[in-house]
């Protein structure tokens, strides 16, 4: 049989110092695009983690108002029952009256009164109208700034902007983790350590997991 013609040292060299700087370039541009993310995420995992030892004091903001008669009269031709939103003559009125944006929320309606849940990072809200004397009631409880980073965390109440944030967030983080591991094999040879950390790595959540979670 004819002998295995071995790489040739230059090319196998030239092919290294490609993937070498096309992995360092997606690495840094992945970890820059990361980074305030990942420092926001890593610091609210910490205070989740502990959520029930953080003392917070509710704000709680409870306001009566009336209805304006020529809005009342509008609030005949709204459903009865299901959800929609209010209509926005009302919304905009309110939107001025209690500086808080309304927008096009759907209501839950019903032949005694129009309730709209507002809630938001850090934060709940309500409103009631009472569709016969237009009275309207507002509450809203502010939880504080932990509170509100915790929920920006989980993604709670924060709206389709912050969950699309958190999707490009989740990319880049997946584009930094891989092109690392990818590097941490390219420079194994010269760290004896790097696959025994990657495999504690996997081994202790594994372990934890299996042995202490119940």
């Amino acid at each position: 049989m004819p002998a295995t013609a071995s790489p040739d040292p230059v090319t196998a060299q030239r092919r290294r110092g490609f993937w070498l700087r096309t992995l360092h370039q997606w690495h840094w541009i992945s970890s820059a695009v990361c980074l305030v993310g990942m420092l926001l995420f890593a610091a609210t995992g910490i205070t989740l983690n502990h959520a029930a030892k953080i003392e917070a004091s509710p704000q709680v903001d409870n306001r009566a108002l009336e209805l304006p008669a020529p809005l009342l009269e509008t609030l005949a031709g709204a459903p009865e029952e299901g959800n929609a939103p209010l209509p926005p003559a009302i919304a905009t009125w309110l939107d001025d009256a209690l500086d808080v944006p309304v927008g096009r929320r759907p209501a839950e309606w019903s032949p005694e009164e129009a309730y709209l849940s507002m809630p938001s990072p850090g934060a709940d809200a309500w409103l009631s109208i009472d569709r016969e004397t237009g009275a309207i009631e507002y509450e809203r409880t502010d939880r504080g700034w932990v509170s509100y980073f915790n929920d920006l965390h989980k993604g709670r109440n924060a709206g389709p902007a912050w969950g699309w944030f958190i999707d490009v967030f989740a990319i880049a983080c997946l584009v930094f983790c891989i092109t690392g591991l990818f590097l941490l094999h390219l420079h194994a040879r010269q760290r004896r350590l790097t696959w025994p950390l990657v495999g504690l790595g996997l081994v202790v959540p594994v372990l934890l997991a299996l042995l202490l979670i119940h």
